[in-house]
């Protein structure tokens, strides 16, 4: 009997309408589309603006957009991870409620949170439950607002990230395609350097912590680019080592859209030519747990069956990893 793999069969997405550029930034904080540009690649983002709509929507809407371009029945779908930093609400999983949102009825669903490595992960986990034998349709959406969790004086963060989801659909393969080879790594060390303060167990909400701005997104943004910088140029050049693999054998980079810099130290590493690195940071700037499946979407079209994609992200706790895959289909 042949090996099961895991391989992507189908992809979908969604970005909300309203387009926050770099000269409305101008106007909020003490920046300018240049400073922004040189130093992390983003021209624009995409922010959720509609009240009393989350994480959610936005994975309801990729999902959905999956489901109609591939013909598939939700019914159909076995289990559904939502990779996620920002939870619709603490508790009640956001993976559950989206699963019963889109008519997967007969799927079971958990939240995966890693930060900017939460789809990685989702990645390695599908591809378990997919080479186990148990499941056949495994839907992995990563969906993240932002904009929810981002102060808009703080010019440190507000230029990075956006708001934004994909998904894709696991399956089983018997012809050597899909997900090869993974390497994951994390470090507690990053604990201190991108985090939110409150709303957690050791600090709950209180009128203090509100005031005090602790609900928002904080980031040493100059350590986390150090980490960041080595952490997936290693984890990328040591899975291409392991698995005899040189930069003419890699079709695609898709690396989490970070940073600009950190993406081409990455594609350096690997001696990738420029051409084989898929970017569009410059479009959504960074949507956390959605950059990956956002890039397979937007590139869709220049993907072919047994391209090889080493897939490389970076995110706070410390999280990171590498994941060597071969593409299994040819969009028609």
């Amino acid at each position: 009997m042949s090996k099961i793999t895991a391989a992507i069969t189908a992809v979908g997405s969604y970005v909300p309408d309203f387009v926050l550029s770099n000269q409305v930034l101008e106007t909020l904080v003490d920046t300018n589309d240049e400073w922004i540009t040189t130093r992390t690649g983003i021209k624009e983002r995409r922010l959720l603006k509609e009240e009393g709509q989350g994480t959610s929507f936005m994975a309801i809407k990729a999902a959905q957009n999956l489901l109609e371009k591939a013909n598939l029945d939700p019914k159909d779908i076995d289990l559904v991870i939502m990779a996620t930093a920002t939870p619709d609400m603490p508790v009640a999983s956001t993976g559950v409620y989206v699963a019963t949102q889109i008519g997967a009825t007969n799927a079971f669903a958990f939240d995966l949170q890693a930060a900017c490595s939460s789809f990685l992960y989702g990645m390695s986990t599908a591809s378990a439950y997919i080479a186990s034998g148990k499941y056949k349709k495994v839907l992995l959406i990563g969906a993240d607002k932002m904009s929810s969790i981002i102060d808009y004086t703080d010019r440190a963060t507000c230029i990075i990230f956006g708001d934004g989801a994909g998904a894709v659909l696991f399956e089983p393969n018997t012809e050597g395609l899909g997900l090869q080879d993974e390497i994951l790594k994390s470090d507690g060390i990053g604990r201190e350097f991108l985090k939110i303060e409150a709303g957690g167990s050791i600090l709950p909400p209180s009128e203090e912590t509100v005031k005090n701005k602790q609900h928002f997104v904080f980031q040493d943004g100059k350590t986390v680019f150090k980490y960041a910088v080595s952490g997936m140029a290693d984890v990328s050049e040591k899975i291409m080592q392991r698995n005899n693999l040189a930069h003419d054998d890699i079709n695609w980079l898709v690396a989490h859209q970070a940073n600009r810099r950190i993406i081409d130290a990455t594609a350096n590493r690997m001696e990738l030519d420029e051409s084989k690195v898929l970017i569009n940071i410059q479009k959504y700037g960074n949507t956390t747990s959605a950059t990956l499946p956002l890039l397979l979407s937007d590139f869709e079209n220049q993907l072919k069956k047994g391209d090889n994609i080493i897939f490389a992200a970076f995110g706070g706790g410390f999280t990171w990893g590498a994941i060597y895959l071969k593409w299994a289909y040819t969009k028609k």
